[in-house]
């Protein structure tokens, strides 16, 4: 995740909320290898049926999940664990009642933070009080498009595109700090800043712009990827919003790390803060780097976009085994930098840093999991300041 906001203006809102003041200079530490992010995709059912669809979600469980009973075992040990922060995902977190169940407990329990990404059709006024009751900390809504035709066409159901703003709405009304999340493509990129004076329209505290992972029913659109060129303008004219809206909205990027290096080098005019800009980047982790994801059957992977690794299984051992440096299956996770083969990434001064972004996109372009990314637009011996890292 690439706080652009925070780079650009030093602010935050959500994120300021959950993990403390964060900023060049000072970077976050909020999470740590083994006391990392949990994203808990809750349940496989989902109302909608989406193109992208990480988990490949849909009206009915593609796999049998884990018991309530196992569930909320889970759950105990995330809090025994000190897990700082857990997502809830899916399929649609709101319509499985484990989700409600989990909720109640660590409202009770009194941590660890909670937030839910939802595509937000099913938060009416007694859902957003509910949630509001229970402690969310935020609420992420999906939306593809202002147009409503081609949200609804993206994510499967005529009508998803007026529900999701309509939950939206309920959430705020409700104080629930709430934002988008859109997950750009080809189709889309020229339209997200529009996106985000829609979001400030609303209320919304927040903008979270994923790049189209190939995981998923998401490797059947690897054609949709945005451009080198999509993305840079894309960037460029995320600056300006981070700036028009300084301390109201704040804007992420997700799924596209190396975005952060171009960032550092765009907002640098030294060396020195140049360097701060990678430290605040390299603190904020990425796949098996302070965040795993639970799958709704109990398995653990290296993050919800790595669905084919498994690194543990909770119906079978317990969270502090998995979240261990004994752990070989997520060791490699931990020095994933020397791990990269591509030519491009393999030679890269910034691949500490940046993490060779997407191993899904490097594997459906390349064919190889620790090959280059193809989305990635960085070229080192372009930039203009001099980093004096490794």
């Amino acid at each position: 995740m690439i706080p652009l906001s925070v780079m650009v203006t030093g602010k935050g809102t959500v994120s300021t909320r959950i993990k403390g003041r964060y900023h060049r200079g000072r970077p976050s530490r909020f999470t740590t290898l083994l006391r990392p992010v949990v994203f808990w995709n809750i349940t496989y059912k989902c109302n909608l049926y989406c193109d992208h669809c990480y988990i490949g979600a849909g009206p009915n469980p593609i796999k049998p999940e884990a018991s309530l009973d196992t569930v909320m075992r889970i759950a105990e040990e995330i809090v025994e664990q000190g897990i700082p922060l857990v997502v809830f995902t899916g399929g649609e977190p709101l319509i499985s009642e484990k989700f409600w169940k989990v909720l109640e407990y660590f409202h009770r329990i009194g941590k660890p933070k909670t937030s839910v990404s939802t595509n937000g059709t099913l938060i009416d006024a007694k859902n957003a009080e509910r949630l509001a009751k229970l402690g969310i900390t935020y609420v992420g809504v999906s939306l593809d498009s202002l147009d409503p035709e081609l949200h609804d066409k993206f994510r499967g159901r005529k009508g998803s595109w007026k529900a999701a703003v309509e939950g939206m709405r309920n959430s705020v009304k409700a104080g629930l700090p709430t934002g988008l999340r859109v997950t750009v493509t080809r189709w889309n990129a020229e339209e997200v800043p529009r996106m985000i004076d829609f979001a400030a329209e609303l209320g919304l505290e927040r903008v979270s712009i994923y790049l189209l992972d190939t995981v998923g029913r998401g490797k059947e659109l690897v054609d949709n990827l945005p451009s080198h060129e999509q993305l840079t303008n894309l960037i460029d004219e995320l600056v300006e919003k981070a700036r028009e809206y300084d301390g109201r909205l704040e804007i992420l990027l997700v799924r596209m790390n190396f975005a952060g290096i171009y960032l550092a080098d765009k907002l640098s005019t030294t060396s020195k803060e140049f360097n701060e800009y990678l430290e605040l980047i390299g603190a904020q982790g990425d796949c098996g780097r302070k965040t795993v994801s639970i799958y709704p059957d109990g398995t653990v992977r290296p993050c919800q976009f790595i669905d084919y690794i498994v690194v543990g299984d909770l119906r079978r051992q317990k969270l502090s085994e998995i979240l261990s440096w004994d752990n070989p299956k997520l060791k490699p996770f931990f020095d994933l930098p020397s791990r990269l083969k591509g030519p491009k990434c393999s030679s890269c001064p910034f691949k500490t840093i940046c993490g060779g972004g997407s191993r899904n996109r490097a594997l459906s372009l390349t064919g190889d999991f620790w090959g280059d990314d193809p989305a990635c637009f960085i070229d080192p011996a372009e930039l203009k300041v001099t980093w004096n890292g490794g």
